[in-house]
Protein backbone atom coordinates (compact mmCIF):
# COMPACT_ATOMS: atom_id res chain seq x y z
CA UNK A 1 0.00 0.00 0.00
CA UNK A 2 1.36 3.61 -0.93
CA UNK A 3 1.67 5.51 2.23
CA UNK A 4 0.55 8.96 2.59
CA UNK A 5 3.09 11.69 1.50
CA UNK A 6 3.69 14.45 3.78
CA UNK A 7 5.45 17.99 1.94
CA UNK A 8 5.86 21.41 1.87
CA UNK A 9 4.66 23.84 -0.36
CA UNK A 10 6.35 27.23 -0.67
CA UNK A 11 6.71 30.79 -2.41
CA UNK A 12 3.85 30.47 -4.35
CA UNK A 13 2.04 32.52 -6.72
CA UNK A 14 -1.69 31.63 -7.67
CA UNK A 15 -1.87 33.49 -10.95
CA UNK A 16 -5.38 33.08 -11.48
CA UNK A 17 -7.46 33.91 -14.56
CA UNK A 18 -11.44 34.00 -15.52
CA UNK A 19 -12.13 31.60 -18.13
CA UNK A 20 -15.73 30.49 -20.39
CA UNK A 21 -16.71 27.65 -18.62
CA UNK A 22 -18.52 26.14 -21.09
CA UNK A 23 -15.18 26.31 -23.18
CA UNK A 24 -13.55 24.54 -19.71
CA UNK A 25 -15.73 21.69 -19.37
CA UNK A 26 -14.54 20.65 -22.63
CA UNK A 27 -11.24 19.58 -21.77
CA UNK A 28 -12.09 18.13 -18.76
CA UNK A 29 -13.50 13.77 -17.67
CA UNK A 30 -17.41 14.30 -18.58
CA UNK A 31 -18.10 12.73 -15.10
CA UNK A 32 -16.17 15.97 -13.41
CA UNK A 33 -18.02 19.63 -13.61
CA UNK A 34 -16.52 23.08 -14.04
CA UNK A 35 -16.59 25.04 -10.63
CA UNK A 36 -17.90 28.54 -11.25
CA UNK A 37 -17.58 31.59 -9.42
CA UNK A 38 -18.93 35.27 -10.23
CA UNK A 39 -20.16 33.60 -13.68
CA UNK A 40 -17.25 31.85 -14.92
CA UNK A 41 -14.89 29.14 -15.00
CA UNK A 42 -11.22 29.40 -13.58
CA UNK A 43 -7.55 28.98 -14.52
CA UNK A 44 -4.59 29.12 -13.00
CA UNK A 45 -0.66 28.41 -12.90
CA UNK A 46 0.61 27.99 -10.00
CA UNK A 47 4.62 28.08 -9.88
CA UNK A 48 6.17 27.20 -6.31
CA UNK A 49 8.95 24.95 -4.78
CA UNK A 50 7.81 21.69 -2.60
CA UNK A 51 10.38 20.91 0.18
CA UNK A 52 10.39 17.60 2.60
CA UNK A 53 8.54 15.53 0.10
CA UNK A 54 8.65 12.15 1.66
CA UNK A 55 6.05 9.54 2.62
CA UNK A 56 4.41 10.59 6.19
CA UNK A 57 6.13 9.09 9.28
CA UNK A 58 9.79 9.28 7.66
CA UNK A 59 12.31 11.96 8.73
CA UNK A 60 12.99 14.81 6.89
CA UNK A 61 16.36 13.97 6.04
CA UNK A 62 14.97 11.38 4.18
CA UNK A 63 13.19 13.69 1.61
CA UNK A 64 13.37 15.41 -1.60
CA UNK A 65 13.35 18.90 -2.75
CA UNK A 66 10.58 19.21 -6.05
CA UNK A 67 9.86 22.39 -7.85
CA UNK A 68 7.18 22.37 -9.72
CA UNK A 69 4.93 24.64 -11.87
CA UNK A 70 1.43 23.52 -12.50
CA UNK A 71 -1.93 24.36 -14.83
CA UNK A 72 -5.20 23.86 -13.04
CA UNK A 73 -8.71 24.22 -12.76
CA UNK A 74 -11.45 24.04 -10.20
CA UNK A 75 -14.56 21.12 -10.65
CA UNK A 76 -17.03 19.43 -8.80
CA UNK A 77 -17.87 15.67 -8.60
CA UNK A 78 -21.15 15.14 -6.92
CA UNK A 79 -20.99 18.78 -5.32
CA UNK A 80 -17.81 17.81 -3.68
CA UNK A 81 -15.28 20.93 -4.91
CA UNK A 82 -11.64 19.86 -5.95
CA UNK A 83 -8.72 20.45 -8.18
CA UNK A 84 -8.35 19.19 -11.51
CA UNK A 85 -4.66 19.38 -12.70
CA UNK A 86 -4.16 20.12 -17.46
CA UNK A 87 -0.21 19.68 -16.22
CA UNK A 88 2.28 19.79 -13.92
CA UNK A 89 6.27 20.44 -14.70
CA UNK A 90 8.71 19.37 -12.11
CA UNK A 91 12.26 18.35 -11.79
CA UNK A 92 13.43 14.95 -10.86
CA UNK A 93 13.01 11.79 -12.97
CA UNK A 94 12.43 9.30 -10.51
CA UNK A 95 9.60 12.17 -8.51
CA UNK A 96 7.99 12.87 -12.08
CA UNK A 97 7.96 8.87 -12.44
CA UNK A 98 6.32 8.63 -8.92
CA UNK A 99 3.69 10.86 -9.07
CA UNK A 100 2.50 9.56 -12.59
CA UNK A 101 2.88 5.68 -11.41
CA UNK A 102 1.49 5.91 -7.72
CA UNK A 103 -1.04 9.57 -8.35
CA UNK A 104 -1.84 9.13 -11.81
CA UNK A 105 -1.32 12.73 -12.52
CA UNK A 106 0.44 14.75 -15.80
CA UNK A 107 3.39 15.46 -14.33
CA UNK A 108 6.07 16.13 -16.82
CA UNK A 109 10.02 16.72 -16.81
CA UNK A 110 11.10 20.25 -16.64
CA UNK A 111 14.15 22.04 -15.62
CA UNK A 112 13.15 24.60 -13.27
CA UNK A 113 14.92 27.05 -10.76
CA UNK A 114 13.34 29.22 -8.44
CA UNK A 115 15.56 31.79 -6.09
CA UNK A 116 14.75 34.26 -3.82
CA UNK A 117 15.97 37.63 -4.46
CA UNK A 118 15.08 40.31 -1.85
CA UNK A 119 11.52 40.41 -2.10
CA UNK A 120 10.73 38.89 -5.27
CA UNK A 121 10.74 35.22 -6.46
CA UNK A 122 12.40 34.58 -9.96
CA UNK A 123 10.77 31.41 -11.37
CA UNK A 124 12.13 29.40 -14.76
CA UNK A 125 10.88 26.26 -16.31
CA UNK A 126 11.85 24.20 -19.05
CA UNK A 127 9.79 21.37 -19.87
CA UNK A 128 11.88 18.83 -21.20
CA UNK A 129 9.91 15.51 -21.19
CA UNK A 130 10.58 13.11 -24.46
CA UNK A 131 7.83 13.67 -26.99
CA UNK A 132 5.54 16.42 -25.38
CA UNK A 133 4.85 19.35 -26.58
CA UNK A 134 7.40 22.01 -25.38
CA UNK A 135 6.49 24.49 -22.27
CA UNK A 136 8.33 27.28 -21.14
CA UNK A 137 8.03 29.50 -18.00
CA UNK A 138 9.50 32.87 -17.03
CA UNK A 139 8.33 34.64 -14.05
CA UNK A 140 9.01 37.13 -11.88
CA UNK A 141 6.76 37.82 -8.82
CA UNK A 142 6.22 38.93 -5.40
CA UNK A 143 3.90 40.02 -2.56
CA UNK A 144 2.18 43.96 -2.92
CA UNK A 145 0.13 44.50 0.43
CA UNK A 146 -0.82 42.97 4.03
CA UNK A 147 -0.89 39.31 4.79
CA UNK A 148 -4.81 38.16 4.54
CA UNK A 149 -6.09 34.39 5.44
CA UNK A 150 -7.47 33.00 2.79
CA UNK A 151 -11.01 32.08 4.70
CA UNK A 152 -11.72 35.81 4.83
CA UNK A 153 -12.32 36.50 0.87
CA UNK A 154 -14.52 34.34 -0.98
CA UNK A 155 -12.71 34.43 -4.06
CA UNK A 156 -9.51 33.52 -2.88
CA UNK A 157 -11.41 30.34 -0.61
CA UNK A 158 -12.26 29.31 -4.01
CA UNK A 159 -9.13 29.52 -5.60
CA UNK A 160 -7.60 27.52 -2.77
CA UNK A 161 -8.99 26.25 -0.25
CA UNK A 162 -9.36 22.67 -2.37
CA UNK A 163 -8.93 19.55 -0.07
CA UNK A 164 -9.01 17.05 -3.16
CA UNK A 165 -7.63 16.53 -6.66
CA UNK A 166 -9.46 14.45 -9.37
CA UNK A 167 -6.99 13.06 -11.84
CA UNK A 168 -8.01 10.44 -14.52
CA UNK A 169 -5.76 7.34 -14.92
CA UNK A 170 -4.25 5.86 -18.23
CA UNK A 171 -7.32 3.21 -18.47
CA UNK A 172 -9.82 6.35 -18.55
CA UNK A 173 -11.13 5.81 -14.90
CA UNK A 174 -11.07 8.51 -12.33
CA UNK A 175 -9.27 8.78 -9.44
CA UNK A 176 -8.86 11.17 -6.64
CA UNK A 177 -6.12 12.59 -3.24
CA UNK A 178 -7.14 14.23 -0.60
CA UNK A 179 -5.16 16.86 0.74
CA UNK A 180 -4.61 18.18 3.97
CA UNK A 181 -3.64 21.50 5.54
CA UNK A 182 -4.14 24.66 7.54
CA UNK A 183 -5.92 28.13 5.73
CA UNK A 184 -3.51 29.75 3.67
CA UNK A 185 -1.67 32.99 4.67
CA UNK A 186 -1.93 34.92 1.23
CA UNK A 187 -0.90 38.14 0.30
CA UNK A 188 -1.75 40.47 -3.10
CA UNK A 189 0.62 40.09 -5.38
CA UNK A 190 1.89 40.93 -8.82
CA UNK A 191 4.24 39.52 -11.31
CA UNK A 192 6.58 40.10 -14.17
CA UNK A 193 5.97 37.48 -16.84
CA UNK A 194 8.42 37.39 -19.09
CA UNK A 195 7.33 34.28 -21.06
CA UNK A 196 4.84 31.66 -20.65
CA UNK A 197 3.71 28.86 -23.02
CA UNK A 198 1.87 26.82 -20.61
CA UNK A 199 -2.23 27.29 -21.83
CA UNK A 200 -1.06 27.08 -25.67
CA UNK A 201 0.82 23.90 -24.41
CA UNK A 202 -2.62 22.42 -22.78
CA UNK A 203 -4.72 23.49 -25.70
CA UNK A 204 -6.11 26.56 -24.50
CA UNK A 205 -5.31 30.31 -25.52
CA UNK A 206 -4.30 32.69 -23.12
CA UNK A 207 -7.24 34.06 -21.47
CA UNK A 208 -8.04 37.85 -21.66
CA UNK A 209 -8.96 40.25 -19.04
CA UNK A 210 -6.67 41.22 -15.79
CA UNK A 211 -5.59 38.06 -13.24
CA UNK A 212 -6.61 37.81 -10.04
CA UNK A 213 -2.89 37.36 -8.40
CA UNK A 214 -1.59 36.14 -4.67
CA UNK A 215 1.31 35.08 -3.19
CA UNK A 216 1.91 32.74 -0.31
CA UNK A 217 5.10 31.89 1.92
CA UNK A 218 3.76 28.33 2.08
CA UNK A 219 2.39 25.92 4.07
CA UNK A 220 2.79 22.12 5.10
CA UNK A 221 0.57 19.45 3.45
CA UNK A 222 -0.40 15.99 4.10
CA UNK A 223 -1.56 14.18 0.83
CA UNK A 224 -3.64 10.43 0.89
CA UNK A 225 -2.77 7.77 -1.44
CA UNK A 226 -4.48 7.85 -4.87
CA UNK A 227 -8.50 6.17 -4.09
CA UNK A 228 -10.15 4.80 -7.69
CA UNK A 229 -13.87 5.88 -8.00
CA UNK A 230 -16.27 2.74 -8.57
CA UNK A 231 -17.83 2.49 -12.41
CA UNK A 232 -20.96 4.35 -10.80
CA UNK A 233 -18.77 7.56 -9.52
CA UNK A 234 -18.51 6.45 -6.29
CA UNK A 235 -15.63 5.22 -3.55
CA UNK A 236 -15.25 1.32 -4.05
Amino acid sequence: MVLPLAMGWRHLLFDNWRVDADHLASHLPESLAVDEHDGSGWLSVVPFTNVNVRPRGLPRWASVPLPELNLRTYVTHEGDPAVYFFSLDAQGVLSVLGARVFHHLPYYYARISLELDDDCVRFRSRRLHPGDRPAHYRATYWPTGEPFSSTDDPLAAFLTERHRFYTEASDGSLRYTDVTHEPWTLYPADAAIERESLFRANGFARPAGAPVRYYSPGLDVVASPSVRLSEDGRRP
